[in-house]
């Protein structure tokens, strides 16, 4: 199984709802950023001025270590860009891998959309 996206927009905040496996050699199936990694596809967010992003993970059953990678490489690249990336929704498994690797304390997990975008208009 791939890994695929739909696009919403509130505000100034991009919210992804990614769904299947995040893992290496797992381009996204659909969506704009078809063919490519996560990360290169919030790379072209990024580019487009979408700089705040919101990763629904509750759809996501799987990451490894590459799909982890590609967490943290996209929160840097968002970051340099005077963005950010959270985290909402992951599903049980997911959320303890997060705690587990310690991703949890680079990036922003929430537990619903709403505390997201909360944050993003605290900061």
């Amino acid at each position: 199984m791939g890994m695929d996206y739909e696009e919403r927009q509130v505000g100034n905040v991009t919210i992804l709802d990614i769904s299947g496996r995040i893992d290496v050699g797992v381009p996204l199936a659909f969506g704009a950023g078809a063919g490519h990694p996560l990360q290169e596809v919030i790379r072209d967010f990024a580019g487009r001025g979408q700089k705040n992003i919101v990763l629904n993970l509750r759809d996501v059953a799987y990451i490894d270590s590459s799909g982890i990678g590609d967490l943290v490489g996209s929160a840097t690249t968002l970051r340099k860009q005077g963005g950010d990336l959270k985290i909402v929704n992951p599903s049980m498994v997911v959320q303890k891998l997060l705690r587990v690797t310690r991703v949890d304390t680079v990036i922003e997990v929430k537990p619903d959309e709403a505390s997201a975008l909360g944050a993003f208009s605290k900061a």
